[in-house]
């Protein structure tokens, strides 16, 4: 069955371009970077404004955009900032092992910050399928764990292993009754497949978010989203060096915006106060 409020998409944007591309009509969710929001000024001005306006505020601790994962101290600091509901811990990149126990370190000394303040996202990172559910399962009967975050696939997997092809992951936990009803369930990025893979995603109606910055880096590339593909994605730049964004893309760049939206079944639309 098809969810009919379907996936919620946030937008990644330069910061720049905040007003322009990712302000909510309604304001639902927004995936936003620690790192940023205690460095730029407006950027946290832009996503406290957003949680006002009734937007779930989810922390990414900046391993994708930095390499390493923020320290608890600092995801607290920047979760308080925004008014942020979620933070997601710290994640090592398809290290399952290494990742329970940065997510329980940091666990634990987030809530002795701030108690229970934050409802925690674990990231499922995995080497192999039997790493991927001893780690699931490590998460779910954990007691601090209320969200799962799953990575996007970005390589093809012949294979076709749990821990590499996410499509293939969610399928699984639907059919084998592993969906756990008192957690939240996230999809970080978009994969290989780019927005086509939201339409099969929207069949698990458990799934609550995604974010991703492909339909502007692609439309400031003046590329388009075809709504029924194929998604061809060229080598891009990634987002904080995409430099300035002609205005003549803000069109393209807002279609392929819908695009996404659509494909993930979501009727948010770019705030127009701020068009």
């Amino acid at each position: 069955m098809i969810t009919t409020t379907g996936i919620d998409f946030s937008i990644i944007a330069p910061p720049a371009y905040l007003k322009d591309f990712v302000a909510q009509e309604p304001a639902r969710v927004h995936h936003v970077a620690a790192q940023r929001v205690l460095s730029d000024e407006s950027y946290r001005a832009f996503f406290a404004h957003e949680a006002e306006r009734g937007a779930e505020i989810i922390i990414d601790n900046g391993l994708f955009d930095l390499g390493y994962a923020l320290p608890a101290e600092s995801l607290v600091e920047a979760a308080l900032a925004v008014s942020a509901r979620e933070i997601i811990l710290p994640d090592v990149m398809r290290d399952g092992t290494a990742t329970l126990k940065a997510s329980e370190k940091a666990a634990r000394e987030i809530r002795e910050l701030s108690g229970d303040a934050f409802r925690l996202c674990a990231v499922l990172h995995a080497a192999d399928d039997d790493e991927w559910l001893r780690i699931y399962d490590a998460f779910v009967t954990s007691d601090w764990a209320g969200a799962i975050a799953l990575p996007a696939s970005r390589r093809p997997d012949p294979d076709e292993q749990l821990c590499r092809t996410r499509w293939l992951a969610t399928a699984y936990l639907q059919s084998h009754g592993l969906v756990d009803d008192l957690l939240i369930y996230r999809l970080l990025g978009l994969g290989r497949t780019g927005h086509l893979e939201l339409i099969e995603q929207r069949e698990h109606e458990w799934i609550s978010s995604v974010d991703g910055a492909a339909p502007v880096i692609l439309g400031a590339m003046g590329v388009a989203l075809l709504p029924e593909g194929p998604y061809e994605k060229p080598s891009t730049p990634r987002i904080e060096r995409l430099g300035p964004i002609p205005e003549d893309r803000f069109d393209l760049i807002r279609k392929n915006i819908s695009v996404v939206r659509a494909a993930a079944g979501s009727t948010v639309t770019i705030a127009e106060e701020h068009r």
